[in-house]
């Protein structure tokens, strides 16, 4: 019998989790399939319900559902339990299980694929959303001298900090207080999704050596323009933290990890 899987999301068209995960497969010969679920924005619970029915064996999840699946989880793994946040359910008997890879995901494509070292670095995420609760923590255990977490709302900066102070410096901030001193600057906001950037002052990129754009396939966004601007030497969007983390979560379902070179490649967008 195939396997069923799925990415759940709201809107979804536009994942390319369906295309990675049949890539997955088609390496191992897996009898399996995984398509895209665009569940109601209220209704993430009685969707979720109805593919675990239907046979699904496990799914992802992108925005907004992270928080949906972290609560409808019966027990929870590290990543997620730690975070508050799930991109990624297994369902074995009877029980829901949840896990986050955002974060190891986000890291691998840094260290491995860029070749940029988290130990000893000062890291920026802009933005306190989902993507932030699950990538700050590994980030942090990589030895990351210092975290700072910049929203508009400082409270759910604030949140994130407070629950991650005892794995390592972390702090919390407002845009309009940043300034100069982070190797690293993630973008983890929505706004490269609607074609703006986070509103930084550009002395914030003085001194960065990568500036990385959790949105992927976008080209050369506002947030990296910008970087770029200010002399950034190396940028990155999320291409590869997609299909790491979706490799994780493969691996986990099914106990053998896929190659992801070549598809990381394949799904590059130029920086132009």
């Amino acid at each position: 019998m195939t396997d069923r899987y799925a990415v759940f999301g709201n809107p979804i068209g536009h994942s390319k989790s369906p295309f990675i995960h049949r890539s997955f497969a088609a390496q191992f010969d897996d009898d399996m399939s995984y398509e895209a679920v665009e569940a109601p924005q209220d209704g993430f619970r009685s969707r979720l319900d109805q593919f675990i029915s239907e046979g699904g064996r496990g799914i992802n999840i992108t925005v907004p559902f992270k928080t949906d699946a972290f609560a409808a989880a019966d027990e929870r793994c590290e990543g997620a339990a730690l975070t508050g946040a799930s991109n990624c359910l297994k369902f074995e008997n009877g029980r829901i299980i949840a896990e986050n890879f955002d974060g190891v995901g986000l890291l691998r494509d840094i260290a491995d694929n860029l070749g940029q070292a988290v130990s000893g670095k000062r890291v920026l995420f802009l933005g306190a959303g989902g993507a932030t609760r699950g990538a700050a923590l590994p980030i942090l255990r990589a030895g990351a001298a210092q975290v700072v977490v910049a929203n508009r709302t400082v409270a759910k900066a604030q949140a994130i900090a407070d629950e991650l102070t005892r794995f390592g410096e972390i702090r919390a901030t407002g845009y309009d207080s940043l300034s100069a001193g982070h190797d690293i600057v993630l973008n983890a906001t929505s706004a490269s999704l609607f074609d703006t950037r986070p509103q930084v002052a550009d002395a914030v990129f003085e001194g960065t050596g990568l500036a990385y754009d959790l949105v992927y396939a976008k080209g050369l966004t506002g947030f990296l323009r910008q970087a770029q601007g200010m002399g950034v030497p190396v940028l990155a969007d999320g291409v590869g933290m997609l299909v790491e983390q979706a490799a994780e979560a493969y691996a986990w379902w099914r106990e053998q990890r896929p190659d992801t070179a070549a598809l990381i490649r394949d799904l590059t967008v130029p920086l132009v």
